[in-house]
């Protein structure tokens, strides 16, 4: 048992301030050959093939000496591993690097389980040559034409014909015909998405036939037959690629008999010197060129490292957030820091004069080649980027809370993070990503710059580079800064949540980093729709990071406008959001505020749009909505341009679906209303609106109730709101006429309403009736006990369960014994003694668990004291209680005076319970509900 200022999570380890077994987002990676009765058996294995090798294994182990390795795989019982550290595995030949490798193979059938026919089956996927003349060679297995995941035969040779090592457990034995599918393309990519909650988009599924009966889908998903080897043999699977959003990419296997996850993985969860301005090989700024490092005061003179006044840049190849002395980039000579970069062109694929290679995904510390020399590209792209916005008319200076080391809070800028967390190469934690963590002024924020593609995933579409090389992924991160440091609280926190305030915070980063490389001349604006893409040297000219690009307008018919099947195609509206994929999510929805920025800067031009969004920034309110930024733009204008832009302004964000009667409730609405009307012209009469709100249960009148209209209640001139009086009464006057669709009544503890209202020119009534939570944060309850872990800094800590969300909500551990769960409780506190009428309860998942660790048996305890409980209800909810209030009635006598309310899960919604566990269900681990709400009267 633990109370809530005294609970601890388990110390962090693995990734970067991630508990690795408690990571609420566990959809990043799953194999079902790790589950725990599987582990068990491998674990036999290995231990039985430790005491009794095969003849030949033995024999082979004496030939390579104390420093040979023969690393045997119990799921296959062949070899994962042969190598010899002090030497090779054979002497120089003339032979053809793969004859060398398949004669070797024939000449150990017991350590490599092949015989010839085995052998015969083998197919030489690549034969890469490094710059070195190495041979890589990739030796793929089939069934019947369907290849096997994650095995077969990878051998190195030298260019003068010694064998170096080979790995990858083959597998013996197998059979010569593939087995049929039971399930198809289409039902697979829809087990997949709905593995990582989401549901999956509409798409057109394309069958290109062949024996992996590949099949692609209109947004871009792919499937195709694989098999996948098991403890009990090979299992024939959908490999799926799905990208639910444009954040994530991730690869399962899909059992094709049962529809059964067998394997997941995300590929996706930031002195004189040499660099470009724009990317390697891009038609304008793509050329490195010596840069003064010192004079525009980047860095001291003759500074040992890449350690100044706006940053200090390092590669924390090990992801553990030190400089380490291997990490540091010194000095090529005297003042120079010239590390010219190194093409990896000859891997082929995507690489090309346009978008150059900068390291082989498939060769361990490649990397190395180019890492001194992104470090000082991104020391230069930190510099030249911090002076343009320190500038007029942007003006994020040193006042502003800009970073800077005379401040003590200089960027400290990790490139290549985590390259080396998978022997030599970045594990999926450390790909196809960038990041920036900003702390209040005067603690330096962290930027995490990642290699792109994963290793893992040979069809991973990105490009084999450094996002670090890239000049707009770089001043994404940046801004996040600026954003995070201007709309902020009084304390300097940051208030950009999630939704459309955190939406907003991807927008920005993507404006203003074109926007800037518009300016300087590095990417070109034309009159063509659809010029300018974010992430276009990563994504080697496709869309990748984004769902397209940034200058997209309403209506186009570009091919470059394609926009997404959910949405539609064209420049997105207001109305999209939530939709421009299936389901809100900051980076997609981001792309709609990003366009209409755009518009806006090709209406007022770059240097007064620079002025009015920045300047909007200070002026904003916390967590704002779209609309809420809208009003801080026009009071922009007014300060900083006497109103001259105020009808083009209203004219671009109207176009957007963002006008004068669009309506968001905060900026935490996941659902806004869209409207294209321009403000009514002056003079237009106007109506009133009075009511009175009352509390639903006791039918007394609220005192200080907020009564307002979405969109137009954000702390500016002409807001439309008012708080009611101690007889619960309000009046709005001015109100234009017309519909809005976003109205609301808000009070501290009560639940919120919202509607949709139309207002006349005259006087208008309506009356609210709320109800109050006595259990609420915001109204007074409090957790004054639980048990189990504490998972608060996942966001999912017991204090989550009465926070009038059904978004966030309590996550603990179902610590199984037999077929039962560990029952877990939270004790609420009311924010005063209550006569009960009821309860009301989600059981629904959350912190990223699927439907099954949802709450499935129940109780629900009272007491007036905190020490005595009685049982007052108990039950089981279903699938259908997910995600809504469940209102439950106290039994008789166990609700009055009723201080302290006990509610403790007892079980999962594991179809089938518990005893279908250990299993892929996250109810086999995890047990969740998402909000608890009292419902009453004050006690006398």
């Amino acid at each position: 048992m633990a109370s809530p200022a005294t609970a601890k999570p388990p110390a962090p380890s693995g990734s970067k301030g991630v508990n690795s077994s408690d990571l609420r987002d566990k959809a990043d990676f799953y194999d079902s050959r790790q589950d725990p009765s599987v582990a068990k058996t491998l674990a036999n294995r290995a231990a039985t093939m430790a005491a009794r090798p095969k003849a030949g294994v033995t024999s082979l182990r004496g030939q390579l000496g104390r420093q040979g390795v023969i690393s045997m795989d119990p799921l296959t019982g062949t070899a994962r591993d042969v190598s010899r550290l002090d030497g090779f595995l054979t002497p120089a030949s003339k032979q053809p690097a793969h004859t060398i490798a398949l004669d070797y193979l024939t000449a150990h059938p017991d350590v490599f389980g092949l015989d010839a026919a085995g052998i015969g089956r083998l197919e030489l996927r690549r034969d890469y040559v490094d710059i070195a003349g190495t041979h890589h060679l990739s030796f793929i297995q089939s069934v019947g034409g369907v290849p096997l995941f994650g095995d077969g035969v990878q051998a190195n040779v030298t260019k003068d014909g010694h064998l170096i090592n080979i790995v990858g457990s083959p597998v013996a034995n197998l059979p010569t015909a593939a087995a049929a599918p039971a399930i198809s393309a289409s039902q697979a990519r829809s087990a997949a998405v709905s593995d990582l909650l989401q549901s999956a988009k509409a798409a057109t599924a394309t069958a290109q036939g062949g024996p992996r009966r590949q099949t692609s889908f209109s947004n871009g998903d792919t499937a195709a037959l694989s098999y996948f080897m098991t403890a009990g043999g090979p299992r024939l699977a959908w490999q799926t690629l799905t990208a639910p959003t444009t954040q994530q990419l991730y690869t399962h296997l899909i059992d094709a008999a049962t529809g059964r996850v067998l394997y997941r993985q995300s590929l996706v969860d930031y002195d004189n010197g040499q660099a470009w301005d724009n990317y390697p090989g891009a038609a304008k700024g793509g050329t490195q060129q010596n840069r003064n490092l010192t004079s525009p005061g980047w860095l001291p003179n003759n500074s040992p490292r890449l350690a100044g006044n706006v940053a200090h840049v390092y590669s924390d190849v090990n992801d553990d957030n030190v400089a380490e002395s291997s990490e540091e980039v010194l000095p090529t000579g005297k003042k120079q820091f010239n590390y010219p970069f190194v093409s990896f062109n000859s891997l082929g694929g995507s690489c090309s004069a346009q978008f150059v290679c900068s390291w082989d995904p498939t060769t361990p510390f490649s990397w190395q080649t180019n890492r001194a020399q992104n470090a000082v590209q991104v020391l230069y792209f930190l510099g030249n980027y911090h002076d343009h916005l320190a500038a007029s008319p942007i003006g994020f200076t040193r006042s502003a809370g800009n970073f800077e080391a005379v401040d003590g809070d200089a960027v400290q800028a990790e490139t290549m993070d985590g390259a080396n967390t998978a022997g030599g190469l970045p594990d999926s934690n450390h790909i196809d990503n960038a990041n920036m963590a900003t702390l209040p002024d005067g603690q330096s924020p962290r930027m995490q710059m990642y290699l792109f593609p994963d290793p893992a995933v040979p069809t991973d579409p990105f490009l084999q580079t450094n996002g670090g090389d890239e000049a707009d992924v770089v001043y994404h991160e940046y801004t996040h800064g600026l954003s995070n440091r201007l709309v902020v609280d009084a304390m300097g926190n940051s208030t950009l949540g999630n939704v459309e305030a955190g939406s907003m915070g991807e927008a920005w980063s993507d404006w203003y980093a074109m926007d800037f490389l518009v300016n300087e001349g590095f990417q070109k604006d034309t009159k063509a729709e659809g010029d300018l893409r974010v992430g276009n040297y990563v994504g080697a000219g496709q869309d990748l990071i984004r769902n397209q690009p940034i200058d997209c307008p309403v209506g186009s018919t570009s091919p470059a406008c394609h926009g997404t099947p959910t949405a539609g195609p064209g420049g997105f509206t207001y109305g999209d959001f939530g939709k421009v994929e299936a389901g809100p999510e900051v980076h997609a929805d981001g792309e709609i505020w990003g366009e209409t920025l755009w518009d806006l800067r090709t209406a007022l031009g770059s240097k007064l749009a620079e002025s009015l969004v920045t300047r909007a920034m200070e002026l904003s309110p916390s967590n704002p909505s779209y609309l809420d930024e809208r009003n801080a733009i026009l009071m922009a204008d007014q300060v900083v341009n006497k109103g001259k832009a105020n009808k083009t302004i209203w004219s671009v964000f109207a176009h957007r679906g963002m006008g004068y009667f669009a309506g968001a409730v905060d900026g935490d609405d996941t659902a806004p209303v869209e409207d294209f009307s321009l403000p009514p012209a002056a003079g237009t009469p106007t109506g009133t609106l009075s009511g009175v709100v009352t509390d639903q249960d006791s039918l007394a009148p609220i005192a200080g109730a907020v009564v307002g209209f979405g969109g137009h209640a954000s702390g500016f001139p002409n807001d439309y709101a008012a708080v009611t009086d101690a007889t619960g009464h309000y009046t709005i006057t001015g109100i234009v006429p017309g519909t809005y669709p976003a109205v609301f009544a808000n009070a501290g503890g009560f639940d919120r309403q919202s509607t949709t209202l139309s207002v006349s020119s005259s006087a208008n009534a309506r009356n609210w009736s709320l109800r109050r939570d006595w259990a609420a944060l915001g109204g007074g309850g409090s957790v004054t006990d639980f048990n189990g872990p504490d998972y608060s800094d996942f966001g999912c800590g017991p204090s989550a369960a009465i926070d009038q969300s059904l978004g966030l909500g309590w996550g603990s551990t179902v610590d199984q014994v037999g077929t039962t769960a560990t029952p877990k409780f939270v004790t609420v506190q009311l924010a005063q003694a209550v006569n009960i009428v009821a309860v009301a309860v989600d059981p629904g998942n959350t912190c990223g668990d699927s439907g099954s660790a949802s709450t499935g048996d129940y109780s629900i305890e009272t007491s007036t004291d905190g020490v005595t409980f009685t049982l007052a209800a108990s039950g089981t909810f279903g699938a259908a209680d997910r995600h809504r209030l469940n209102s439950i009635s106290p039994a008789t006598g166990t609700g009055t005076g009723i201080r302290f309310v006990r509610f403790t899960m007892k079980g999962t919604q594991v179809p089938g319970g518990l005893a279908a566990c250990p299993g892929a269900f996250s109810g086999c681990d995890f047990m969740d509900m998402s909000e608890l709400e009292v419902y009453g009267t004050p006690a006398p």
